[in-house]
Formats: C-alpha cells, sequence, structure tokens
C-alpha cells in the first residue's frame, strides 16, 4: 500500500505540471470560432476538451496502465471499494435535500457495514446484504429542484460538466472526507491522485467502444454527458421532449 500511494503522489505532481503548463497555450485555439447552437461555450470546451486529452494521453493514460500493470485485481476491486465507500457520505446527503429518506437511510447503512464489516470500505459487504449503491450529487440535487443544467461546461481535469453540475461539484468536494485531508499534510492529495488513476484504470477497456463510435469526440461526449445527467436528474424516468411527440 505504501508503494501505491508513493506513486501516486508522484502522479499528481506530474498531472497538475502538465495541466498548468498545457493550459498557459491552450486557449488561443478557440479565439474567434464559431459555437453551435445550443453549445454557446464550444470555443471555451473544444479548447478545454483538448487539454484535457493531452493530458490523459501523456500522463492520465499511461499512469493508469500502470496502475494496472503493478496492481493485482482483488486490491485494485478493493481501492475502488474505498473511494465509493467514501462517496456515501455526500450521496446520503444529497438523497437527504431531495427528501429520499429511504435511500440516505440506506446510504448510510451502507457507510456503516463497509466501514466497520468491510474494513474501512475496501470491501463492499452491504451490497451483498441487498443494500442497494445510490448515485447522487448536489447537480442533481440543484436539477430536482428545478434549476436548469445551464450551458455544457468542459473542465480542466474533472471532464464535461454544466454551469449547474459545476457549481454543484464543489459542493460536493467539501462534502467528502478527502477534502479535509487536502492542506494539512500530502495524504490528501495522495489520496485525491490515487482515486483519479484508479477511476482512470477503470475505464482503459471502455475507451475503445468511445474510439470506435465517436466520429467527434468532443461531441460525443457532450452528448453522451448530457443524456446521462438528465436520465439520472430525473431518477431515469426523464421527460419527453417536444420533437418526441413528432
Amino acid at each position: 500500500m505504501q508503494m501505491k500511494l508513493s506513486f501516486a503522489k508522484r502522479a499528481g505532481g506530474t498531472l497538475l505540471l502538465l495541466a498548468s503548463v498545457l493550459g498557459t497555450g491552450g486557449c488561443a485555439s478557440w479565439v474567434g470560432m464559431e459555437p453551435e447552437p445550443g453549445d454557446p461555450l464550444e470555443p471555451f470546451n473544444r479548447s478545454m476538451f483538448a487539454l484535457n486529452q493531452h493530458i490523459d494521453t501523456y500522463v492520465a493514460k499511461p499512469l493508469a496502465k500502470g496502475y494496472q500493470k503493478i496492481t493485482p485485481e482483488p486490491i485494485d476491486r478493493g481501492i475502488t471499494n474505498f473511494f465509493n465507500n467514501l462517496d456515501e457520505i455526500p450521496t446520503a446527503f444529497n438523497n437527504l435535500l431531495q427528501f429520499k429518506v429511504k435511500e440516505a437511510l440506506s446510504d448510510l447503512g451502507r457507510l456503516a457495514i463497509n466501514s466497520t464489516l468491510g474494513f474501512f470500505g475496501f470491501m463492499d459487504v452491504a451490497t451483498t446484504w441487498g443494500l442497494e449503491k445510490h448515485d447522487e450529487d448536489f447537480g442533481q440535487t440543484l436539477g430536482k429542484w428545478g434549476v436548469p443544467p445551464g450551458p455544457y461546461l468542459v473542465l480542466p481535469i474533472i471532464g464535461s460538466s454544466s454551469i449547474r453540475d459545476g457549481a454543484g461539484f464543489a459542493v460536493d468536494w467539501v462534502s467528502n472526507p478527502i477534502y479535509y485531508r487536502i492542506g494539512d499534510n500530502q495524504l490528501g492529495w495522495t489520496l485525491w491522485t490515487l482515486r483519479y488513476v484508479d477511476r482512470r484504470a477503470d475505464l482503459l477497456r471502455a475507451e475503445k467502444v468511445v474510439e470506435s463510435a465517436a466520429l467527434d469526440p468532443y461531441i460525443f461526449h457532450r452528448e453522451s454527458y448530457t443524456q446521462r445527467r438528465n436520465y439520472m436528474v430525473h431518477d431515469g424516468n426523464p421527460p419527453l421532449e417536444e420533437e418526441d411527440f413528432e
């Protein structure tokens, strides 16, 4: 585990350094570009998308491959479970804000079971006991109470978002225990980087589908994100749009 944390700490420094270097020259390409209707921030978004693609190609993806190569599958799964367990805190918080009391209690139950019987979350005991895992964030909570998503927005390193979801991300960030370790010492940044690399490693197989399906990767990511968020905000039952009636 110490080797994994050291690996993640070095990865985080490299990742943030490349982001700052590429970011200084990444904005010139979008100046003067005509945005597509429905995507008013497209010039800026495409610039950030290109930046993120560079970071992914030269830093995140190689780190993810290296991480996957040196990490045994059971440990990799345990690390993913550990971070998923921490996510139960903002998930329960947002379920409460949406008045989904039953779901919030289930989230807290999952947190308690996996943090104890699951060895700090490295084992997902709660799922085997029939407690369903939920996926709620503050962006969904805002959407639940009628806040529109606003324009599509691509954030550095984080990727696809919207004006509403970007604000929601900030709230979820400070409600996660990792946030409170950042600034105290290197542990917080190490955990954040380890989480980032672990999630990127989990996507190595899925990216092949995206590469083969997308003529324009930017549009593919934008449409996929927009549709998925609409689906999540409405709990899997999004309202029909006008063209559905034609």
